[in-house]
């Protein structure tokens, strides 16, 4: 269990911060750019949880991608390889990738099939998922450029992201009334 009883310690006045092992990194540095966006679709996913009381089972499942996102964030702030002798590095697992493809097939199967691209909005819990996904793919993205720099990078945690902007894109339509309430892309709609 993490104990925290000081806030701030001065150490990152420099720019820099120390991550679970291994030399201080700037703050700029990719690797805390990927954790620290994983910290903001973590974020993102408390203010979704304020429109999701009402849908108990959505609910609990972002709850436990919250604390995923923390074992994420952890896994992303321990460069490198086990030291023998020492405590295992928290990682994202298989089992936990698995775990989000089994929600979004079980979620995706009681919606209608789409016509057209969906545009974020409907309902607030829709559109706050939409505003989620939407991080969780930048926070991808950031992985996707670490990995290229880093290919010790755990392969678990890039499938982890990219399957769960695509929990998050069924459960946006869910909360949208099951998809009734989607706002659809209509192409050239405004134009000329």
């Amino acid at each position: 269990m993490v104990k925290l009883n000081k806030i701030y310690t001065r150490t990152g006045d420099d720019g820099t911060t120390g991550l679970v092992r291994g030399p201080r990194r700037r703050k700029d540095d990719l690797r805390v750019e990927a954790y620290g966006t994983v910290d903001e679709a973590n974020s993102q996913l408390g203010l979704v949880r304020l429109h999701s009381e009402s849908m108990p089972k959505v609910d609990a499942i972002l709850s436990r991608v919250q604390n995923d996102l923390f074992d994420l964030g952890s896994d992303l702030a321990t460069p490198g390889d086990d030291v023998p002798g020492e405590r295992v590095s928290l990682r994202i697992t298989a089992t936990q990738v698995e775990w989000l493809e089994q929600r979004i097939d079980q979620f995706n199967e009681g919606l209608k099939p789409l016509q057209s691209f969906v545009l974020p909005g409907g309902t607030p819990l829709g559109a706050a998922l939409h505003v989620a996904r939407t991080v969780v793919r930048r926070a991808e993205r950031l992985v996707v450029a670490l990995a290229a720099e880093e290919p010790e990078l755990n392969p678990e945690a890039l499938k982890y992201l990219n399957r769960l902007s695509d929990l998050l894109f069924v459960l946006a339509r869910v909360g949208n009334a099951n998809g009734d309430k989607d706002v659809l892309w209509v192409p050239g709609r405004f134009t000329g």
